[in-house]
């Protein structure tokens, strides 16, 4: 098997006045124990287009094709083989953490004990505690745990960590590892850069429908043309710098490559941040502008999404 999944030209238009065309023509090709990150903002269509490769949604038009299979002849086949955690996974409060797991198990022909998967997502201690007694952090892994109960071979991901605390998302990270180790390949959408970094081989940047930019993170960062970030703000600005021209002449700094505003925050992509800062300070003083705020930090893959949409990723 060449790749775990392959899409091409993949399209899904919803009815209406005007259609709304929530995936424009996507084409994307997975290898085998690969982890594929996609990334995107909300409304970018990365959810539309992993529900259409899990086979919850059809497509307009376009080629799906899962693990060598085809939804629509081999479905049967395909869910036996891989397992899904959706964005939103409402799990029964009247059962408790084993029945629940003991019955996504019974869906699967193949799969690991309750107790192995309990154990895997560090939910021994609570298998006779109800669902709704667990926190968030512990619904998340009783999700991710009925996802994986069945052993599958490939594993999606719906932003699995949304919404927890900075602690429940690493216990996270450490059960998606633990389970790619085994040469297990996971698709797993996200709008945290840091969990993309971390975690993904590659990652696929959505935005309005489509793929903007496909590669490893180090790749993707590279595509700016520097490491470093350097971020600063002045007192009485107002917020329309690009259209003034007040920015030509940060362009124009030294090892300077690019030059963003963005909500009153002046985003400078450099290579050498201690060359620059004494020249940045230099001419803001020449212009009677005295800086409120100040961060340099290494380049990331919000700094990719910065640079090819002029809006940060958290913008909806």
């Amino acid at each position: 098997m060449e790749f775990a999944i392959r899409c091409e030209n993949l399209v899904k238009t919803y009815a209406g006045k005007p259609p709304v065309e929530a995936v424009r023509g996507v084409d994307l090709a997975i290898r085998p124990a690969e982890c594929f990150g996609v990334l995107g903002p909300n409304g970018a269509g990365k959810t539309t287009t992993i529900e259409i490769l899990e086979g919850l949604l059809p497509a307009t038009s376009g080629q799906v094709e899962v693990l060598g299979k085809h939804w629509g002849r081999h479905d049967q086949e395909i869910r036996q083989r891989i397992g899904v955690s959706l964005q939103e996974t409402q799990l029964s409060d009247r059962l408790t953490v084993y029945e629940t797991l003991q019955l996504f198990r019974s869906f699967y022909e193949r799969g690991s004990t309750v107790e192995r998967c309990l154990e895997q997502v560090s939910l021994t201690g609570k298998s006779r505690s109800w669902v709704k007694k667990l926190s968030g952090g512990q619904k998340q892994r009783l999700a991710v745990a009925t996802a994986i109960v069945g052993d599958p071979d490939l594993l999606f991901l719906d932003e699995p960590t949304t919404g927890l605390d900075p602690a429940s998302r690493r216990e996270l990270w450490d059960i998606i590892r633990s389970f790619r180790q085994r040469d297990k390949t996971v698709m797993i959408t996200t709008h945290y850069m840091e969990e993309a970094e971390r975690l993904c081989d590659r990652v696929a940047i959505f935005d309005h429908g489509k793929v903007i930019a496909l590669g490893t993170p180090n790749e993707l960062i590279a595509l700016l043309g520097a490491e470093h970030v350097i971020e600063f703000s002045t007192e009485n600005h107002n917020g329309d710098s690009r259209s003034s021209g007040e920015l030509d002449w940060m362009e124009r700094l030294p090892t300077v490559d690019h030059v963003d505003e963005i909500e009153g925050q002046i985003r400078l992509t450099v290579a050498q941040p201690h060359i620059v800062l004494p020249e940045l300070m230099q001419n803001l003083a020449q212009r009677n502008l005295r800086m409120a705020s100040l961060t340099t930090r290494h380049a990331s893959l919000e700094d990719v999404f910065v640079n090819l949409t002029g809006r940060q990723l958290s913008e909806n």
